[in-house]
């Protein structure tokens, strides 16, 4: 349970180490000067810990509760092991390397002197950020990012009229990031450009994959995206077009395999012979058939239970078997991930 009680003094350590000197550091070297704090030892702050190890640098894990950062880290070395025991470890470390480099810490002053980084990962609650950033902002120094993973919330909620707002950004990851490398990056209107240039560069070190909006937009664009796919999805299985089972394999077997490798965008070039010719094409089809789409569903009544029933036919909603497919699912991304990039290393991507 989170519980941020306590209050800080004000004052204040330079980081002992910049971001630059970190990223500077011999390629002969996989460590990394520096370290970088996770805040919340959920699966986002336990994927993200490993995420940064797994680059180099060293990593404290911070959670109120001893209990919770004792269990974070058992999970992570078992998650490590198994990693490594199936090839799908990232880095040029080995998975005790990589154990050595993460450190529980229940005090928040000590866990975040020194930082270069820190990554707020908790519960997604607009007040316990702010409380959080609240106390982050009398303990930090004047070089160090604060970064949240928050997936909904503007930077414009979270980070308005704190003392260090030119140091803050978003980096919302795509769960679980251990897996999946998208980064979306999204300043407040304060911050400081090479905070957002900073960030970027720290999230291609460790492999990452970060891309940046330009200014803050409901959803960012990933969920945005998202929403628009789940929200047809649902209309369709609503009005008895298609079942739940096949709606899912339109995607998985179809629109997901060709998104695997390109966007939407590209796919459309591609499509055609480019992008202009494209949208002589089909600009007219396209229109008609977005004008034919329903109001915004409200994801309740009796099309959220038959699709829950055939979600749970497929998989039933206990501990059980939902880890059990959601470990399923994490070794296919990580499959995918090293068949991407033996694509991209063969030069497909350069012709």
């Amino acid at each position: 349970m989170w519980g941020w009680g306590a209050t800080f003094p004000i004052k204040r350590r330079r980081a002992k180490r910049s971001l630059e000197s970190s990223l500077g550091r011999s390629s002969m070297d996989p460590t990394r000067e520096g370290r970088v704090v996770i805040i919340g030892s959920g699966l986002i702050g336990c994927s993200w810990a490993m995420v940064f190890a797994s680059g180099g640098f060293q990593v404290k894990l911070y959670d109120i509760v001893q209990e919770q950062v004792t269990k974070a880290l058992e999970n992570i070395s078992k998650q490590l092991k198994q990693l490594e025991k199936t090839g799908m470890l990232k880095g040029l470390l080995n998975a005790d390397q990589q154990r050595s480099l993460i450190t529980g810490c229940t005090d928040l002053k000590a866990a975040v002197d020194g930082a270069i980084h820190i990554q707020e990962c908790t519960p997604e609650n607009l007040e316990l950020k702010k409380k959080i950033f609240g106390q982050l902002d009398l303990l930090v120094s004047n070089d160090v990012v604060l970064s949240s993973s928050t997936s909904t919330l503007l930077p414009t909620k979270l980070f308005t009229g704190l003392k260090h707002v030119k140091q803050c950004i978003v980096a919302h990851p795509v769960n679980p990031p251990y897996y999946v490398p998208l980064v979306e990056l999204v300043p407040h209107p304060e911050t400081d450009p090479c905070i957002l240039e900073r960030t970027y560069a720290l999230m291609k070190k460790i492999g990452q994959s970060p891309v940046k909006l330009t200014k803050e937009v409901n959803g960012f664009a990933l969920n945005r995206l998202q929403y628009a796919i789940i929200s047809e999805a649902w209309r369709l299985v609503g009005e008895g077009v298609i079942s739940p089972t096949d709606l899912d394999l339109v995607m998985s077997d179809g629109l997901g395999i060709r998104y695997a490798f390109m966007g939407p965008l590209e796919t459309m070039h591609l499509n055609a012979e480019g992008m202009l010719n494209y949208c002589d094409r089909y600009r007219e089809g396209m229109i008609n058939v977005l004008k034919t789409f329903g109001p915004i569903p409200d994801f309740s009544g009796e099309t959220e239970q038959k699709i829950n029933q055939a979600m749970i036919e497929k998989t039933p909603a206990d501990p059980k078997h939902l880890n059990a497919r959601r470990h399923w699912r994490d070794e296919c991304l990580m499959r995918l991930s090293h068949l991407k990039k033996e694509i991209k290393s063969d030069g497909i991507n350069h012709l």
